[in-house]
């Protein structure tokens, strides 16, 4: 026997149909490229959206059709996340951080027909612009006063655009599995993949987040997202505003300790979330001026762990909660979440921020386990660590077009991390079984850079490994084993790999040893030489 209640399509456009009529004056605020701040309601943003879909329908995209962003966190970027994905087109967010192949790739991959790009990326599309010729337009997102003199061919301004549009459009409707939004994942081997989120996932991803043991959104919220529109869909909130009614402060470049306080003071946000690398250079900031973030309540963090002094230092400099997050592009991206609670109350101060520095428990919608080597599972007790296997509705079920994977396991998805989760339910990330570096946030794969400089002649072998660092939280060190009789040095090796990796990859220290451990199967064995130079950077 079925129930007996309606069947209405979870949409994207649903969540902005809500935000209007009932928070439509709820207040968004943005720095922008040009350097001044934007502010505007959620009504605003609405209408917008609007005109950028008669904008689609009028360049004739069409449901399931490719769009890219390469924008900042600011208003414009939230309005084509409804505007794009509204229409039944694909909202393909880009990360501006990949270098140049990596770019072309994942545009020609995904078969963009439109990109939308923030005044400060221009330079990086225009430098590529002869190896993505599928792509039909480039549209700048500035004033018509603010074009800049592109070489971009077929480039128009975005508001230009928009001001010859009718703010009417009817939202259609769709099944609600159709294809909503796109985020490439580079892991840590081969090519760029991409997750394909659908709009029920993303509509229940929002719903799941907003409450009190997540994320705890409400209409009285303020919150500025320094994790990125651009990767992994600011972790789902600029779908979760619209539900809740949240003010948002969008930091657009400004990602500074300076200008984040500046916006954190002027616009008052109780909710911080972002990555340790940004919230250290807040903390240092905020030490450099004698100053307390006296609005902060909770800071969200995630990317990679914070350290123990991090949580001490919002706690006891600010009166700030931090929350350890968890989760990834696969996943839409979040899975657990260690928020404020009862029992955390009820421990000594010391005990808890031991608990705090755990990366949580799963969101209602998350499933998790971990196994051993045989697939076997393993005790849920704080101790036994194992291959971290996750599913649930907005969790990857395979990649875009396709693409051969290894990581989906009977309807379980391997995430790659090794992890111990407690008799509470608490996760713990122990280690990346792929040897993967996170650094300020970001993925630095240590094969395809040990696969880079071993093609200098001069070198014979090489390893990567990530090292604790104080800012970024992890930073690369290259060991390399060099040819007898060579006089390579550092510099060298910094010099051939300058034009081969993105700048942030570049490893902090090179050093030269006479030869690496293995194991027994031949690969190298790099737990031992994490240990050796834990404190090389420290």
């Amino acid at each position: 026997m079925l129930g007996l209640m309606m069947d209405s399509p979870l949409l994207v456009s649903t969540l902005l149909e809500h935000a209007e009529s009932t928070h439509g004056s709820t207040e968004i605020v943005s720095r922008r490229c040009e350097g001044d701040i934007h502010r505007y309601t959620m009504k605003d943003a609405a209408g917008r959206a609007r005109r950028i879909a008669n904008l689609l329908a009028r360049y004739d995209i069409q449901q399931g059709d490719r769009v890219a962003t390469l924008a900042w966190n600011n208003y414009r970027h939230f309005e084509l996340y409804y505007g794009i994905s509204g229409t039944g087109a694909v909202l393909h967010t880009i990360n501006p951080r990949l270098f140049a192949e990596q770019l072309v790739y994942i545009i020609n991959h995904a078969e963009d027909r439109l990109v939308f790009v923030d005044l400060t990326f221009v330079p990086l599309l225009e430098a590529i612009q002869g190896q993505i010729s599928g792509v039909e337009k480039f549209i700048i997102l500035c004033d018509e006063d603010k074009m800049p003199d592109t070489s971009l061919a077929n480039a128009h301004c975005y508001e230009t655009l928009l001001a010859a549009e009718s703010d009417q459009f009817q939202w259609p409707e769709f099944d609600e599995r159709s294809a909503c939004s796109m985020c490439y994942t580079s892991g840590t081997t081969g090519n760029p993949k991409g997750v394909l989120y659908s709009h029920r996932s993303t509509v229940l991803h929002a719903l799941a987040s907003v409450g009190e043991e997540v994320m705890g959104m409400a209409s009285s919220t303020c919150f500025l997202p320094v994790v990125p529109m651009f990767h992994v869909n600011a972790w789902g909130t600029p779908y979760s505003a619209a539900i809740t009614g949240a003010k948002q402060v969008f930091p657009g470049p400004g990602m500074d300790g300076a200008s984040l306080w500046e916006l954190i003071e002027a616009e008052k946000p109780d909710l911080l979330l972002g990555v340790p690398t940004v919230w250290l250079m807040l903390l240092n900031h905020m030490d450099s001026i004698g100053k307390k973030l006296d609005s902060v309540e909770n800071v969200i963090v995630g990317g990679s762990a914070a350290p123990i002094s991090m949580i001490r230092a919002f706690q006891e400099k600010h009166d700030a909660f931090l929350i350890h997050a968890w989760g990834m592009t696969e996943m839409s991206p979040v899975g657990t979440l260690n928020s404020h609670n009862k029992h955390m109350e009820a421990l000594p101060l010391e005990e808890r921020y031991q608990l705090q520095a755990k990366q949580g428990r799963p969101v209602y919608g998350v499933e998790m386990k971990i196994v051993d080597d045989n697939l076997q599972p393993l005790p849920r007790d704080g101790v036994a660590s194992g291959r971290l296997l996750v599913r649930g509705p907005w969790i990857v079920n395979g990649y875009y077009k396709n693409e051969a994977s290894d990581s989906f396991i009977d309807g379980w998805f391997d995430t790659g991390d090794v992890a111990t989760i407690d008799e509470h339910n608490y996760l713990t990330i122990v280690d990346r079984s792929k040897d993967v570096i996170k650094s300020g946030g970001e993925w630095i794969s240590s094969i395809d850079m040990e696969n880079i400089a071993v093609g200098h002649p001069e070198l014979t072998e090489c390893c990567v490994i990530g090292v604790p660092h104080p800012k970024w939280d992890e930073r690369p060190v290259l060991l390399a084993i060099k040819q007898p009789g060579s006089s390579l040095s550092e510099d060298d090796v910094k010099a051939y790999l300058d034009d081969k990796i993105v700048k942030w990859w570049m490893p902090d220290k090179v050093l030269f040893v006479e030869e690496l451990p293995h194991t027994a199967t031949g690969k190298l064995h790099k737990v031992p030489l994490r240990e050796q130079y834990h404190d090389l950077l420290m």
